[in-house]
C-alpha cells in the first residue's frame, strides 16, 4: 500500500468538505489557504465562479508590517480586513471553508477575527 503524504491528505479532506460547502450569491464561501509563512482568504460566489473579495498577508495592506508580528496576529488582521471589505460591498453572511485544515491556530484566528468584525457564519 502506497504512503500518502500530509499535502495529499489535506487535498482529500478539502474535496470531501467542498462536496457539501457551496457558496451562493446570497451566502458566498469564505475559503482559507495557509502556507508555511502566509495565509490567504477569499470570498467566492460559486454560482458565478467569481472571487468577490480577497485578502492575504502578501497584500499591500499588510506588507508594511509584515514579519514584525506573529503569524497568528497576521491571520487575525487578514480576517478583520477581509470582513471590513466584505461588509463594504454588502456581504454579511458567508459559509466557512477551512480548506481541509484543522479549525485551530491561524485558521481559527482568521475566522474569529472575521466574526468579530461583523461577518456571520
Amino acid at each position: 500500500m502506497a504512503k500518502v503524504n500530509p499535502k495529499q491528505l489535506r487535498k482529500i479532506r478539502h474535496r470531501r468538505v467542498r462536496d457539501r460547502v457551496v457558496g451562493t450569491a446570497t451566502q458566498p464561501r469564505l475559503c482559507v489557504f495557509r502556507s508555511l509563512n502566509h495565509i490567504h482568504a477569499q470570498i467566492i460566489d460559486d454560482s458565478m465562479s467569481r472571487t468577490l473579495v480577497a485578502m492575504s498577508t502578501l497584500g499591500a495592506e499588510l506588507a508594511d508590517s509584515s514579519r514584525q508580528v506573529t503569524k497568528t496576529k497576521e491571520a487575525e488582521r487578514v480576517g478583520s480586513l477581509l470582513a471590513r471589505k466584505a461588509l463594504d460591498i454588502g456581504i454579511k453572511r458567508v459559509v466557512f471553508d477551512r480548506g481541509g485544515y484543522k479549525y485551530h491556530g491561524r485558521v481559527k484566528a482568521l475566522a474569529e477575527a472575521a466574526r468579530q468584525a461583523g461577518l456571520e457564519f
